[in-house]
């Protein structure tokens, strides 16, 4: 691994393609091709788990679960899975925007695709090994035939078997699409980073196959759950609903269920973010019945067990520690004792104190920059959207004395590539000098967010700067 790198930070589901959403297929390849062309050595993604109704990846129906938007139809056709019409009648309406409305209907036309599979002992034999994926399948295959009925009284229910195998097809497919991904991009010099969030859906097949893994009542209900206070993103502060884990049981077992999520992690990706790595120090505890975030408390949280009880499984792989938001001294001490890199974002350099360790002058050769992370606007949307006052400073302290904001957006994607951080991670639309309409997440916002996609126009303008990041990447040493 390279002591000095840079990479892209964009979802599966923004790249081209021609079915509603990307996929494992031809796009991703030709991303990867673009990635070592122009010299970067990462590609950075979010989780890969099913995304709730609102497509975000970081409230799932199962951390061990699997996008199945992602499974590529082109290459199901291939297979003889689906036939022609079917995969004409799946084509998108437009390549700019991910196509959640339409996507339902992919189920029906994926269940067809599990039908017509002929070698299902492979698929039975696939899932079989692995604990996490079965019952994630079989939670799954409860959830579609059970609709409403609480997940809580399931304990004894039993999916039809086709229902059960169409799930389990579904994860098997895709794994194996990823891994073909994931080898070209690693026989290309390309790693990728993988996202896992911190905490689990209540409605999930981790609550349901674990629930002494949770803060839940007699009732199997959550006794608090999960938030962040009041901050620059909220006012109310983020009242996210996720049960809180019962730590003091999971250190009894050794943290089980937290070590079955890093290893599943690490056999998708060559490394792992921990999405919220400040709640390992303390989490933001918010009582169930509350209105707002406001009502939260911080409780003490498992810390340097947990890092040990780890480190046999991240030995020698790339952890980063998301060590954003309100970070305390105690955190800081807990980043520096687990050896994770930790996190840099330029936006966040003008958003508060005037020396703040997120201006690239005070970056670390341990951490990990980005100009935004997928909360954040983009780079030009941030310079537009700045004030005066935040945006004359911006442009002194990069030295910009030019009022082409596009302009700026390089000079200062340049400015991060030449500082001293182990790695630059830059989301793709600011390589393609996007505004704010591009932006992937706006946090508190529940509508419209998790759709950018780029089309095969934006990916062929970026092969064609690919000599331009290469030329950067060679000077800067990454």
């Amino acid at each position: 691994m390279k002591k000095r790198a840079s990479g892209v930070l964009m979802h599966v589901s923004s790249l081209p393609g021609d079915y509603s959403v990307g996929s494992f297929g031809g796009g991703a390849y030709k991303f990867i091709d673009f990635l070592a062309d122009a010299g970067f050595s990462y590609w950075q993604v979010l989780p890969f788990c099913m995304p709730d109704e609102c497509g975000s990846p970081y409230k799932s129906k199962g951390s061990f679960s699997v996008n199945p938007w992602f499974i590529d139809l082109p290459i199901l056709k291939k297979q003889g899975l689906i036939t022609d019409s079917e995969l004409d009648s799946a084509r998108q309406h437009s390549p700019y925007l991910s196509e959640y409305a339409r996507l339902p209907e992919r189920m029906s036309l994926l269940r067809r695709a599990a039908e017509r599979v002929t070698d299902r002992e492979r698929v039975e034999e696939f899932i079989a090994t692995n604990g996490e994926l079965s019952y994630t399948a079989r939670y799954l295959a409860i959830a579609e035939e059970q609709g409403d009925i609480p997940h809580r009284l399931w304990r004894d229910v039993q999916p039809s078997a086709d229902t059960l195998f169409f799930h389990k097809f579904l994860i098997y497919e895709f794994c194996k699409q990823w891994q073909g991904v994931k080898s070209y991009a690693n026989s290309r010099g390309i790693s990728v980073i993988g996202d896992m969030p911190i905490y689990a859906a209540y409605e999930s097949a981790d609550v349901w196959a674990r629930p002494e893994a949770f803060l839940l009542d007699g009732e199997l209900l959550p006794r608090s759950v999960a938030g962040v206070p009041p901050d620059y993103f909220a006012k109310e502060g983020q009242l996210w609903g996720n049960p809180l884990y019962n730590w003091r049981g999971m250190r009894e077992r050794g943290f089980d269920f937290f070590r079955a999520r890093m290893e599943n992690a690490l056999s998708l990706f060559d490394g792992v973010r921990i999405d919220h790595f400040r709640a390992l120090d303390a989490y933001y505890s918010i009582p169930s019945a509350a209105l707002t975030a406001k009502e939260g408390k911080w409780i003490k949280g498992p810390g340097r067990a947990l890092v040990r009880a780890l480190r046999d499984l991240t030995k020698n792989k790339l952890v980063i520690a998301e060590d954003l938001g309100d970070i305390t001294d105690s955190v800081r001490d807990l980043v520096r004792y687990s050896g994770y890199p930790g996190m840099r974002v330029l936006q966040f350099g003008f958003m508060g104190e005037e020396n703040s360790i997120h201006l690239p002058h005070n970056y670390t050769e341990t951490s990990f920059a980005y100009t935004g992370t997928h909360d954040n606007n983009t780079l030009l949307g941030f310079i537009w959207e700045s004030d005066s006052v935040t945006r004359a400073r911006i442009f002194d302290y990069f030295g910009i004395r030019h009022n082409d904001w596009s302009l700026a957006c390089e000079d200062i994607i340049r400015c991060l590539l030449a500082s001293s951080a182990r790695a630059v991670i830059l989301p793709v639309q600011d390589l393609l000098g996007f505004g704010a309409d591009t932006r992937m997440n706006t946090p508190g916002v529940p509508d419209g967010n998790w759709r950018f996609r780029i089309t095969e126009d934006n990916l062929r303008t970026l092969s064609e700067n690919s000599g331009k990041y290469r030329y950067l990447n060679n000077l800067y040493g990454r």
